[in-house]
């Protein structure tokens, strides 16, 4: 991106959505950036999904003191893969997040009071109604493409399966049609980390329960790692502030996932990390349908998905079932399988794998 900062935008809607829970949220605020200009056509937009922890701060920087730029600046700017001399790029929060978008952490306008646990249950497709308002509200019938990885990328089937006629394509990279019970099952755990702190007191705290989320947040954070990145980072090499036979005496790989759990409470919500975390644990794209099949036959867009080869947490082979059912069904859709030792993260990490193959597909689109 250039040096021109970055301004968050929000729009509040006051008619909401329906959840898939039956509950009615409203009003509902999204907070979004954008980056370059929407032509007069408006067919130039594109729509970038955050995973779990994200925001929509996705590429540059807000303010001279921030001292990283967005989570996927690379992609993004002048010149890039995403851009922005030819395409309106959209990052939208979603949902449940704590964000700015509506939220646990959000004043519930009828008790005047944090939503914490009154909060509902939303789901990703809850997300992606959303998102839709917020894309109505620019006039845009039809969005180039949606792309995302893990959570984003869920969010990406969700466009494609009920939204087929207001998107060109969707780009898909380490996703899943449904979590598997192990990674439900990690989920669980890192709740329990959360649900067992007692300053979380049942989600009415004052002060972020940190240390059951550093806990929650370490859990999650060994799913996005490989057995390969693992070693190759940090090997078994003992911390060398402290004594090999000292009781507490800490691994390298020990140090890291306590300094990460840790710094990660000074900017997430215990309550919407506990909230996204259900998110993830109920999709499953075929939702209201008796079949994978049943819910891919409205897509009408051409899918181009990714897979990475050491992603333990979204294996291929769950990629790979989505594929085939979309050729079975004579839908136009690419797979790509990604060799790579980062694991789940490497669609953060590794975009020089998989940018020249999207930077060919949109180029057809």
């Amino acid at each position: 991106m250039s040096e021109d900062f970055i301004r968050e935008q929000s729009k509040t809607f006051d008619s909401g959505v329906r959840l898939d829970s039956g509950r009615f949220l409203a009003p509902i605020t999204l907070v979004y950036e954008t980056y370059g200009t929407l032509n007069e056509q408006k067919t130039n937009a594109i729509l970038v999904e955050h995973a779990w922890t994200g925001d929509a701060h996705l590429a540059g920087k807000r303010n001279e003191s921030e001292t990283k730029p967005g989570w996927w600046d690379a992609i993004v700017g002048s010149g890039r893969l995403l851009d922005t001399d030819q395409y309106f790029v959209i990052c939208s929060n979603v949902i449940g997040s704590c964000f700015g978008s509506t939220g646990p952490t959000s004043i519930n306008p009828k008790t005047g009071k944090r939503y914490n646990l009154s909060f509902p249950v939303v789901t990703i497709r809850d997300m992606v109604r959303a998102q839709k308002l917020l894309i109505d509200s620019f006039g845009i019938g039809r969005l180039l493409t949606v792309m995302g990885g893990s959570m984003g990328g869920m969010q990406a089937l969700e466009w494609a399966t009920q939204y087929p006629d207001n998107i060109a394509s969707a780009i898909v990279l380490a996703a899943t049609p449904r979590p598997s019970p192990q990674a439900i099952s990690l989920n669980a755990v890192a709740r329990w980390a959360i649900f067992n702190d007692p300053t979380w007191r049942k989600g009415e705290y004052k002060q972020n329960p940190k240390d059951g989320l550093a806990l929650a947040r370490g859990i999650g954070h060994i799913t996005f790692l490989s057995d390969e990145s693992m070693h190759n980072k940090f090997g078994r090499r003992f911390s060398a502030k402290d004594g090999q036979f000292d009781f507490f005496g800490q691994f390298e790989v020990e140090r890291y996932l306590n300094y990460n759990g840790y710094s990660f409470v000074d900017r997430f919500d215990a309550n919407s990390f506990l909230y996204l975390a259900k998110s993830l644990d109920l999709y499953d794209v075929a939702w209201g349908c008796e079949s994978m099949t049943e819910a891919f036959s409205p897509v009408k867009a051409p899918l181009q998905f990714y897979a990475f080869s050491s992603d333990w947490l979204y294996p291929a082979y769950q990629t790979e079932e989505m594929v085939n059912c979309l050729k079975s069904l004579g839908k136009e859709v690419e797979y790509h399988l990604i060799p790579s030792a980062y694991g789940h993260d490497a669609f953060l990490l590794e975009h020089e794998t998989f940018a020249p193959r999207i930077r060919d597909f949109l180029g057809r689109i």
